[in-house]
């Protein structure tokens, strides 16, 4: 009966016109030229537009089978990988500010948005090029290496720092229930938004509740899961949870307050081999320049201290 009632709770969460243009980071007019073409299922509620969330995430994942450069991609991605392809795996923007910057290199980049462990698993069946990963490992207090050293064993690759970023709770304007560490989120007076299995926030999170002996079954909400930080802050705004883990890039956009616990650190793995020679050299050219560090700090909520450095590789 509560997997009824959290399913029909997730549908009726919709957003007014405004709320998706500032989701999607566009104008309203483009807003509403979607909705005219049809790309974008609304409905009128008084004088108002109003999307479904379930709606907002079809569209944004149809878009996400799109390159960089709009080449629309059609069938599995493991079945179109020429050798001047990148396919560039992870969820957060600065990949896709990195994705365009390879572009001027000479090489056609494609998007996969998947969660750091799944996409490490991509990586390792030799479905990506480049992989996105801030896995923590309770049991050392590091992040990736643990996780990679183990997934890609076999392999030989190379681990750079694209950025460091906090990692904390969304929670209503004014922390009405007091949220502040890892054990509020058994407190029975309070209701979590998980991420999905795979992501490095739900590694995060099993990872601390873990070591804070804490039973995931005295969480409430525990297994109502969303696919991204956006969606998790939008929940806590919306009233449907009163907590969330997730990036203060975030919060900031969706007007929720956040509350700091880890920095993490936000690495990319490529594949060594004499075939990405070439893409390596352009990457750690990249990620070393100011103007792409200039473009990373102007969007808020990352540390580029350490951007471009070579945390390990292979021999």
């Amino acid at each position: 009966m509560k997997g009824r009632s959290d399913k029909i709770v997730k549908e009726q969460r919709s957003y007014t016109t405004e709320e998706t243009a500032k989701l999607l980071r566009v104008s309203k007019l483009t807003v509403y030229d979607l909705i005219k073409k049809g790309q974008l299922p609304a409905y009128r509620v008084g004088r108002q537009n109003r999307i479904d969330a379930s709606d907002l995430e079809n569209y944004i994942t149809s878009s996400k089978n799109i390159s960089v450069n709009s080449t629309e991609v059609e069938g599995k991605i493991s079945d179109i990988q020429p050798n001047d392809t990148v396919i560039i795996s992870g969820q957060d923007l600065t990949l896709d500010i990195l994705a365009n910057s390879i572009q001027t290199e000479g090489f056609k980049t494609l998007r996969d948005y998947n969660g750091s462990l799944n996409s490490l698993i991509s990586m390792y069946n030799g479905e990506c090029t480049i992989v996105s990963s801030h896995l923590f490992d309770g049991e050392t207090g590091e992040y990736n290496l643990p996780f990679i050293k183990r997934i890609l064993t076999g392999h030989t690759y190379m681990v750079i720092n694209l950025v460091s970023r906090s990692a904390g709770f969304f929670v209503k304007p004014g922390n009405p229930k007091d949220i502040t560490t890892w054990e509020d989120l058994a407190h029975p007076n309070v209701t979590m938004i998980n991420r999905e299995k795979g992501s490095g926030a739900r590694v995060l999170i099993d990872e601390q509740i873990r070591i804070h002996g804490i039973n995931p079954k005295e969480i409430n909400g525990y297994k109502n899961e969303e696919k991204n930080h956006v969606s998790i802050a939008t929940a806590v705004a919306q009233g449907i949870a009163d907590v969330g883990v997730g990036i203060e890039k975030a919060a900031k956009m969706v007007n929720v307050d956040f509350i700091p616990l880890v920095k993490e650190q936000y690495d990319l793995v490529v594949m060594k081999s004499e075939q990405n020679s070439r893409l390596i050299k352009s990457l750690l050219e990249i990620l070393n320049s100011d103007d792409f560090k200039k473009k990373i700090h102007s969007i808020e909520g990352y540390d580029v201290s350490k951007t471009g450095s070579i945390i390990f590789e292979t021999d």
